[in-house]
């Protein structure tokens, strides 16, 4: 009976000492690694703190789909993290370290440079091949939207719009809004932001060789045509 209670104690001591290992290996790495598909609670802490600083403008719903992971190559890019779309160790940590910071703060860029940043991106990835007075007419667009109570009032959240879980602009949808804008493109961003109002009030927008408007069309008054954009208000 000894030899078994000394065989007891002896297997129960071996256990606790693994168990401490076990605790002390997570309790080193606190961080979960989050991908494209991955879901629960800390994909919503992910989320939350993602909005926190203006990266993600959807859902906090725990499921790390396109639009997670558009706001997690973003913010990788901003902080010349890997840029994979995974929320890893690096990623997360940088993230976390101050979750109340909010893009365009002066701690990442100030709220001009921002607003150019996303302008000129918009721009780029709706009017890239059209004239320049078409890309400064976007950017009008744009900005009407944001002095209009029908719409978010930051160029960021204009731009980041969902309707029904659609996004109002086709390039948040395709990504093409994270590609980097040429100097036309950047300029245009300038030239709206400073006053250029080459489409006065509109605030609807379209190609007809690629859709058909049908509601902007019903329910808008058109205004002009620059290349191959249509305009409304």
């Amino acid at each position: 009976m000894q030899g078994n209670s000394k065989k007891i104690v002896s297997v129960f001591l071996i256990l606790a000492f693994l168990s401490i290992q076990i605790v002390g290996v997570f309790a080193n790495n606190p961080y979960v690694t989050l991908r494209f598909g991955s879901r629960g609670n800390e994909v919503v802490r992910l989320q939350q703190a993602l909005r926190n600083k203006g990266y993600y403008n959807s859902a906090v719903d725990g499921i790390y789909g396109k639009i997670t992971e558009n706001a997690v190559i973003n913010f990788q890019r901003d902080n010349r993290l890997t840029i994979d779309g995974i929320a890893g160790r690096q990623t997360q940590s940088k993230l976390y370290e101050a979750a109340t910071v909010s893009r365009g703060s002066s701690t990442t860029r100030n709220s001009a440079s921002a607003n150019v940043y996303w302008l000129s991106r918009i721009i780029h990835a709706e009017a890239g091949a059209e004239p320049y007075t078409g890309k400064v007419a976007v950017g009008n667009v744009v900005l009407n939207r944001v002095h209009s109570r029908e719409f978010p009032n930051t160029i960021y959240n204009v731009i980041f719009e969902y309707y029904k879980n659609i996004p109002q602009f086709s390039p948040v949808a395709d990504g093409t809004i994270y590609n980097t804008p040429s100097q036309e493109s950047i300029q245009a961003a300038h030239d709206a932001l400073s006053g250029s109002r080459p489409v006065g009030n509109s605030t609807y927008f379209f190609n007809p060789n690629k859709a058909t408007g049908q509601w902007i069309v019903a329910n808008k008054r058109y205004v002009t045509r620059i290349g191959n954009h249509v305009f409304y208000q």
